[in-house]
């Protein structure tokens, strides 16, 4: 984002006017992370960023200018040479694609995110030989990408002498002619990635020679872009892929205030895609079917021209934009997107496929929640960003060493039996996952910009302001991110020191050196709060808060802060002296979160950390959390660590999502309480009550567990007895049942460690069934007002029973057999069985029999009186394995590019892996070329599906290199 603030603003609708800030963040320089979780994935980048060799990256550059490659190869993927027989065709000489050989086009696209890559760490780099080093990288790419830039001119070829690719100009061309994706490739997307990697070059290792490339490069794209119309442009950033442009908005709005050249502004808006901003600002939500990335990397581009243009409509559509993505299409890790594409609103476990969240999507967000921050001071940005950076970010970066990939994820998928898509030498995904590791430290602190006051007098302050304070002098940082790190201020005579383990541990502590009037500002994590809770790793057990946010406290020199949180922060404003000590206290708290469209579907949350459950299952997992639920909704559950950094929970393996694991995992598990039963030490606190589902599917604990939790113990008592009554009314419980319901409650330690007898129904003092026990006064009263025996006894009970265990992956390999049973507490009820939206039938002795599918199989069984219930049962089969199909394409007369396709219309594809005669057995991921040999060469593949399938192993036969070619 640009830098510098072009105009002034004020406050309107609780957010700025453009061009304002409220805060901003600290150089990179200025922050070092001094030990956590973040710091693996952080040295392991750095390592690929010091020992990758320039040359690799300007191959595809220099090949495409004629230039010599001295010998390097590119890096491959989509980042290789392009089809031997192409050229580097200008705007108009280009012979149609029947005629033109053509391969990788999105190349240089990679060299750009390096470029980034290397900028960053070396703008962060705290050792000086390390930041030499690297700066020396950067200027060697960027002088690499001027020569190329020079020579293109030279040939009078191309449009402009600010044209850089690592192809022709004709993908242009032929996008203004509205050419589709496989055709082209998305060419201004590769334009934007090395424009912003010159950028960053110039902004964080000072090259002035970076921003006269891109100067060069943004004048050339006015040129281009500014004679076509109006009509013409929209259509071109609708296409799908072809039309996918980055952040071209961005890096041009950058330019303008780099430069002072308004011509840049002139060309940023020529990107605009006005139907996607006018129906954002107008709050109308359009995104489903939308290709997530195309849209999100241009809502950094639209604030930046809300600040440089001062036109709100920018604003409001990036503001409701966001507003339809986060929460409604967020995943638990903070990836959204099926496929690429953005799903239904509010849809989340109902867009679970089997590619969700590519990294890419996330990547853009977390910049678009910053500068919403900065803008801002929400915590929801901030909260979201701790979510989106601890889980899925940290977590796309596997945990091992690489000399030549980046070892990031293309996908973070989030269904069940998953596999992160590791690797992605040469991908869009690869590309921002060389970035996204080398800055943690960007969002970690922010502060007040010069002439911006703080906010003293807020209800969140302490202490108030020091006598002879100016508001508009007020030095306030913001703490968004519990990680331990310095963070150093030395304009304002500021820094911090902080202290913590997290996310392994609920704690912080801050060392702030500095002197006089400052305010600081402490998150509260979004996944803080509920009731005190008891926890170990606090003394004295029982843990208080005196910030108003149960769960979190604060003490300055070891003193107990009386302050309140406002907006999600914790303020202290004092008169500091330098070496104060501020202690955060903030106990990690289990969850089970439900996803917003099925309270069914739930993540297991630990503190900030996603928990995957470890299986080799790719159907749903069930989890049983039913005896462990607090009056807060979070978990009082059995969860020890083991050696290998993962965790038990009962039957469960869990591990955090930014482990970088190979492993299969499940991040999402299914409800499946079959009891009715409380947390408690109390035997009673069991029901024994099977865990009845209304006809909609929802359970008696999904009712009454649907809001997340209770205010208090009586809030508790008072929805237990509702749900009862219901269930009573609906045939679902018996009398005597909702009584066992009722005293479990009673007997329930829910709610009570908050305040012991809290939420008591009579005073325990002469009432009913009173002994001085609160448990008993809490029973009595229940009971009394328990709903009434009108009938004998509930509706019959109905089990599915499947005669065979399916196999470890969760899925029958042969047609499953399922019979019906039944029990009633009067009469022969009547019994049916359907599957999927089929009619009902009569459930008969002989067993139903499913072949390949999933299936959502419903019985139901009714008696005398007309009561239901039902039970239902999802059955995955599949009983074939996939087929590959192989296509293949001469690439000269001595290579051939593979490319192996498999389909399954029931599981889906696992993978598909190949091996040649001097390979061993690979998994597919791209199309692959082969050198052809002097005689012909055998290459082998299979396809395996989810359900554990594998394909026949296969041949395929390349023929000799031809002599005469």
């Amino acid at each position: 984002m640009p830098e510098a603030v072009l105009a002034a603003g004020r406050a309107v609708g609780g957010l700025l006017a453009p061009g304002t800030r409220v805060a901003e963040p600290f150089p990179l320089a200025d922050v070092v992370l001094t030990g956590g979780v973040f710091t693996r994935a952080r040295d392991q980048m750095l390592h690929l960023a010091r020992v990758y060799p320039v040359d690799r990256l300007l191959a595809v550059f220099r090949a495409n200018a004629g230039l010599d490659t001295r010998g390097a190869l590119p890096p491959g993927g989509w980042e290789d040479f392009g089809h031997p027989d192409e050229d580097a065709w200008g705007p108009d000489d280009y012979p149609g694609r029947e005629a033109a050989p053509t391969a990788n086009l999105l190349r240089g696209h990679y060299a750009g995110h390096f470029l980034s890559m290397l900028s960053l760490a070396a703008g962060g780099a705290d050792d000086a030989v390390v930041r030499a080093e690297l700066r020396a990288k950067v200027d060697d790419l960027v002088e690499g990408l001027r020569e190329v830039q020079e020579t293109l001119a030279a040939t009078g070829r191309y449009s402009h002498p600010g044209f850089l690719a690592a192809y022709g100009e004709w993908q242009f061309s032929r996008l203004e002619g509205l050419a589709p994706y496989g055709e082209i490739w998305a060419p201004y997307y590769t334009c934007h990635k090395i424009m912003a990697g010159l950028l960053d070059a110039h902004r964080h290792t000072g090259s002035a020679t970076a921003l006269d490339v891109a100067a060069a490069m943004g004048r050339w794209v006015h040129g281009r872009l500014s004679v076509l119309p109006a009509e013409q442009r929209a259509q071109m950033w609708a296409l799908y892929i072809a039309g996918e442009a980055g952040g071209m908005n961005e890096v041009l709005c950058d330019l303008a205030v780099l430069t002072g050249d308004e011509v840049f502004v002139e060309a940023a808006r020529l990107f605009d895609l006005d139907t996607l901003l006018d129906l954002a600002a107008a709050g109308r939500d359009e995104l489903d079917g939308m290709h997530a990335n195309q849209h999100a990397a241009t809502l950094l581009g639209y604030l930046a021209l809300a600040d440089l243009t001062g036109e709100n409509r920018y604003l409001d559509a990036v503001v409701n934009l966001w507003d339809m993505v986060v929460p409604g299409r967020t995943y638990a890790h903070g990836g959204s997107g099926e496929n690429e594409l953005w799903g239904p609103a509010g849809a989340v476990a109902g867009d679970i496929g089997n590619r969700n969240a590519e990294t890419c999507v996330t990547y853009n967000m977390l910049k678009i929640a910053r500068a919403l921050f900065e803008r801002t001071g929400e915590a929801r940005f901030a909260d979201y960003y701790e979510r989106a950076v601890t889980n899925q970010v940290l977590g796309s970066r596997r945990d091992v060493g690489s000399d030549d990939s980046p070892e990031v994820t293309y996908m973070f998928p989030v269904h069940p039996g998953a596999l992160r898509e590791y690797d992605n030498v040469g991908t869009c995904c690869g590309g921002t996952g060389l970035e996204n590791h080398v800055k943690y430290q960007d969002s970690v602190y922010f502060r007040s910009p010069a002439g911006v006051s703080g906010s003293a007098g807020s209800p969140g302050s302490a202490g108030g302001a020091p006598a002879g304070a100016a508001d508009g002098d007020v030095r306030t940082v913001w703490v968004n991110l519990y990680v331990a790190s310095t963070a150093s201020w030395p304009e304002a005579g500021v820094r911090l020191v902080q202290e913590t383990a997290y996310p392994l541990e609920g704690a912080s502590r801050i060392r702030v050196d500095a002197t006089g009037d400052l305010e600081l500002r402490l998150r509260v994590p979004g996944w803080v709060g509920g009731s005190p809770v008891s926890d170990p790793q606090v003394t004295g057990g029982n843990h208080r808060s005196d910030t108003g946010v149960p769960g979190f406290s604060v003490r300055v020199d070891g003193e107990v802060q009386s302050v309140r949180a406002d907006g999600g922060y914790v303020s202290l404003r004092r008169d500091w002296r330098p070496g104060t000590v501020v202690e955060i206290d903030m106990p990690l708290t289990l969850r089970e979160v439900p996803a917003p469209d099925d309270t069914s579907v739930v993540s297991l949350e630990l503190g900030p950390t996603v928990l995957l459950a470890r299986s080799a299952a790719t159907t749903w997992l069930p989890v049983e959390a039913a005896t462990w639920r607090r009056l807060d909704g979070t978990l009082d559950a059995p969860l020890t660590s083991a050696d290998d950094g993962t965790w038990r929970l009962g039957d469960l393996v869990l591990e955090p999502t930014w482990s970088g694991s190979d492993a299969r995992y499940h991040m999402y598990l299914r409800r499946a309480d079959a009891r009715i039963a409380f947390a408690g030490t109390d035997p009673a606190a069991d029901s024994g009550v099977p865990n009845p589902a209304r006809q909609d599917g929802r359970t008696f604990l999904d009712v009454l567990w649907s809001d997340g939790g209770f205010a208090d113990r009586s809030a508790f008592v008072e929805a237990v007895l509702s749900a009862t009554h219901e269930f009573v009314d609906l045939g679902l419980l018996s009398a005597t049942e909702a009584r066992q319901v009722l005293v479990a409650a009673a007997r329930s330690d829910v709610g009570r460690e908050a305040d012991g007898a809290a939420g008591r129904l009579s005073d325990g003092d002469g009432g009913p069934g009173s002994d001085g026990d609160p448990r008993s006064a809490d029973e009595a009263a229940l009971l009394s007002r328990a709903p009434t025996p009108t009938h004998e006894g509930s509706a019959p009970r109905v089990e599915i029973v499947a005669a065979a265990a399916p196999g470890v992956t969760g899925w029958y390999l042969r047609p499953a057999e399922l019979t019906v049973s039944t029990r009633a507490d009067v009469g022969e009820p009547a019994v049916e069985v359907r599957v999927g939206d089929e009619p009902w039938r009569p459930a008969g002795q002989a067993p139903l029999v499913l072949s390949d599918g999933v299936h959502t199989v419903t019985a139901r069984a009714v008696d005398e009186a007309g009561r239901e219930r039902r039970v239902v049962r999802e059955v995955s089969v599949d009983t074939r394995p996939p087929r590959t199909t192989v296509t293949t394409k001469r690439l000269g007369p001595r290579g051939v590019e593979i490319n192996l396709a498999a389909a399954d219309d029931v599981s889906g594809v696992d993978s598909i892996r190949w091996k040649g005669p001097d390979t061993f057995w690979a998994t597919f991921a791209e199309p692959f070329s082969r050198a052809l040999s002097d005689v012909p060469q055998v290459i082998e593949f299979a396809a395996t599906d989810r359900a554990g399938n594998q394909e026949p192993v296969r041949t395929l036969v390349l023929p000799p290199a031809d002599a005469d070619r």
